[in-house]
């Protein structure tokens, strides 16, 4: 397992499109899972320990973020070929035991992670409601393990961005597990 941190927020990037199958039977897109003030993509895994160690924050701040119209989506990116557990019908599994309020989308081909340039578990981009990127960094102060009263990074940051469409301009990256490409 190799720690990656991820570049620092791009300001302005345009999202790029994709059209994934989602846990739910369903494909969704961009268009579709943005919300009228943004957009928050999330790449993760179900294997990773940092993604595990955050779940419960990142269901908690997506529902929290819902009420200010940014809606989130979690693509998972990752070749199960070495990492079982990130298979598609574990991700159904994982889904519906955390009761994930947010699509949670399988990119196949890792085509939409090279799109965005993503690199690790989790890797989280904030877009405004023009979609574009405002927030490229972590959920917290945590890695592995809890950070009792944590400043909520993330959370704040997309706050900010379904207030004035801006994210801050200080940003610490966030850091996980790289993502597992195909060979």
């Amino acid at each position: 397992m190799v720690s990656l941190q991820p570049p620092l927020c791009d300001f302005g990037w345009k999202a790029r499109p994709f059209d994934l199958l989602g846990v739910d039977g369903k494909r969704h897109t961009l268009e579709s899972a943005r919300g009228k003030n943004g957009l928050l993509v999330m790449f993760i895994c179900n294997h990773c320990p940092y993604v595990k160690s955050i779940r419960d924050r990142i269901i908690r701040d997506a529902l929290e973020l819902q009420q200010h119209g940014i809606n989130s989506i979690a693509i998972m990116s990752n070749d199960p070929a070495d990492y079982a557990e990130d298979s598609f019908d574990n991700m159904k599994l994982v889904a519906r035991q955390y009761n994930y309020p947010f699509p949670y989308v399988w990119d196949e081909t890792q085509q939409i992670a090279k799109d965005y340039g993503a690199v690790c578990t989790p890797d989280f981009f904030g877009f405004n409601a023009n979609l574009e990127l405002q927030y490229r960094g972590r959920l917290d102060a945590s890695r592995k393990e809890a950070v009792p009263d944590a400043p909520r990074d993330l959370f704040n940051a997309m706050l900010q961005v379904a207030k004035t469409g801006q994210g801050p301009r200080e940003q610490i990256a966030s850091m996980g597990c790289s993502i597992k490409w195909k060979e």
